[in-house]
């Protein structure tokens, strides 16, 4: 016989879980967004997510796209501040990194979307670029990740921290990507490399390889209509080149405390294109 004087446990937990308010992912936490020029970018959808997610974030721009990306930033919304900061230059990652820390107490992430090659290292003879190009080339897209991580080590609270990459799959060499891709290995590498040495600070580096999207880099690439063809005959899942949203909610991810024990890992979000070996139908 049932006695109906006591509670069922089971449905009063259900009822205590249903009431539970749940935080967002990102609540609390204060994240640089790099990247960022107009709304046709993973940083942008990226900028957006985070804020969704219940993050604090500020944007660094370069110098000459600094209107650009104060306009951009408008449409996240009415507190986004943009600090001009040319990573490649160590006095202003010095001074954007003092600018962070007169703001916050401490930075718990940060969104590397930083990328440029020279048309001579892109999309001209790959064996005929000359040095000047290429090192331009690392020096942008590969070295100031070390420069962020470096950041991030300096300010980060003693709980840790996330680095957060852009990547395009760089195993394979790419029709119209020639010098990029040797500069995306690289940065794959030094994933690794910052994930070694940031692991003692419980930091975490991961990169994410997206499928090809229409961004503002994206029109720096030759023939870029030929990895969107290749990504419709081989992709098992539908890849919409318009839509960088799955590739954010990643970055959400891996810029949250539920990527804890995720470091050194490249994510693919590319319709599951790096998985196969060839289109069979």
């Amino acid at each position: 016989m049932t006695n109906t004087s006591e509670p069922d446990r089971t449905t009063a937990t259900r009822a205590t879980a249903a009431t539970t308010t749940t935080l967002p992912m990102l609540a609390g936490k204060r994240l640089l967004i790099t990247g960022v020029v107009n709304t046709d970018s993973i940083a942008h959808a990226t900028a957006s997510a985070a804020i969704r997610a219940g993050a604090e974030i500020v944007l660094s721009s370069l110098g000459r796209d600094l209107d650009l990306t104060r306009e951009t930033a408008t449409t996240l919304g009415p507190d986004v501040d943009v600090i001009e900061a040319d990573l490649t230059e160590p006095d202003d990652v010095a001074s954007l990194a003092t600018g962070l820390a007169r703001r916050w107490e401490h930075l718990d992430g940060v969104l590397h979307a930083v990328a440029f090659a020279p048309r001579e290292a892109l999309s001209e003879s790959f064996l005929d670029a000359t040095i000047d190009p290429v090192s331009r080339a690392f020096h942008t897209s590969v070295h100031t990740y070390a420069s962020l991580a470096r950041m991030l080590r300096d300010l980060a609270p003693a709980a840790g921290g996330s680095l957060v990459g852009l990547d395009f799959d760089a195993s394979k060499a790419w029709p119209v990507y020639n010098w990029m891709g040797v500069c995306k290995s690289a940065l794959e590498s030094a994933n690794r490399y910052a994930a070694r040495d940031l692991g003692k600070r419980a930091i975490r580096s991961n990169l994410i390889a997206a499928g090809p999207l229409h961004t503002r880099a994206a029109g720096a690439i030759g023939s870029f209509e030929r990895l969107l063809d290749a990504w419709e005959h081989q992709s098992p899942m539908r890849w919409d080149p318009h839509d960088a949203e799955p590739v954010a909610d990643t970055a959400v991810f891996l810029l949250s405390d539920l990527s804890r024990m995720i470091t050194g890992e490249i994510l693919h979000v590319d319709g599951g294109f790096h998985a196969m070996a060839a289109h069979l139908d």
